[in-house]
């Protein structure tokens, strides 16, 4: 009876320690991939701000637009606690954060398409308004400094 509650009690610790590990790998898998948009964005800006080639940007997009699809994803419950930024208003309004994600995917569709036509114009107008008003747009409820 001593060793079965023995082996129990280590199960229960063995699967504690398995949920915070998968939860610091949700929270680092998501920080990585956030830090990779970030790049995406940063890599996009000399070529907006000066009308350059935005053609050779499709694949920057592109991978923005599959993680983005995958982001709400990346936010199970029980994920707001450790080496995160994420404000508990993603879990109380889970809705408007997946509402804002969609806002974000539309906007990144929009940039895509002035970078497939290569109108650099467009697509330098497209991008002035993705930082601030659609990634802000999560940003500001959803993120702590």
């Amino acid at each position: 009876m001593m060793r079965m509650r023995m082996v129990l009690a280590a199960l229960g610790v063995a699967a504690l320690a398995g949920t915070a590990m998968a939860q610091g790998n949700v929270i680092a898998e998501r920080r990585e991939g956030l830090k990779r948009m970030g790049a995406h964005m940063e890599a996009m800006k000399p070529v907006a701000d000066s009308r350059g080639e935005v053609k050779a940007l499709e694949p920057r997009i592109d991978d923005m637009i599959a993680w983005f699809r995958t982001m709400p994803a990346r936010f199970p419950a029980g994920s707001g606690t450790g080496d995160t930024k994420a404000l508990p208003a993603i879990w109380q309004d889970f809705p408007r954060f997946e509402q804002a994600n969609a806002a974000l995917l539309g906007q990144l569709a929009t940039l895509k398409a002035a970078a497939a036509a290569g109108d650099a114009a467009a697509f330098a107008t497209a991008y002035s308004a993705t930082g601030p008003q659609f990634c802000g747009g999560c940003h500001r409820p959803f993120r702590g400094r």
